[in-house]
């Protein structure tokens, strides 16, 4: 089956979208763009893992893993292509698959970034708005991006073995 028109971004993908831009741009103005800035924003994500908070490591990817696994099994189920390379190899698919995936994703990054910033007022001490967007980027939408792609070619495999199989 074929890929159906894009899909217009939510309202809360909006929001979030509009959100890590703000962030950005305030991390930007507040802190500036610096060696030594990317160099505590490093520091700062390898230091996090024993910090408090730790668990947002596990709750993002795994909740951004079930969503993948979700839309790769239908995506098996409907013929679609397999997420990730449709949008580094079609241009013509990229923002519709982008979309999809933002609209899917839009509560977890949300959910990180508050989580991202509570963790900075209480062990950092102070707020970092360009950190956080990294950090709930890095653990809701790259897991999600990462997953549903070999989730469908998974499915796919599945089922043409099943016909095989006797019960």
């Amino acid at each position: 089956m074929a890929d159906a028109e894009a899909p217009k971004l939510s309202l809360v993908a909006k929001l979030v979208v509009a959100f890590i831009l703000v962030l950005i741009v305030a991390g930007i103005v507040w802190h500036g763009v610096s060696i030594p800035t990317f160099r505590r924003i490093w520091h700062d994500l390898v230091a996090r893992p024993d910090a408090p908070m730790r668990f947002r490591f596990i709750l993002q990817p795994l909740m951004a893993a079930f969503l993948a696994i979700r839309h790769g099994l239908n995506d098996a189920r409907t013929g679609r292509s397999p997420y990730f390379w449709t949008m580094v190899g079609n241009p013509r698919k990229r923002a519709q698959r982008l979309n999809e995936g933002l609209n899917a994703t839009a509560r977890i990054i949300f959910l990180g970034l508050v989580m991202d910033a509570i963790y900075q007022v209480i062990v950092l001490g102070r707020l970092y708005p360009a950190e956080a967007v990294i950090v709930a980027l890095l653990f809701a939408f790259i897991p999600y991006v990462i997953i549903r792609g070999p989730a469908t070619r998974i499915a796919r495999r599945w089922s043409r073995a099943s016909p095989h199989q006797t019960s």
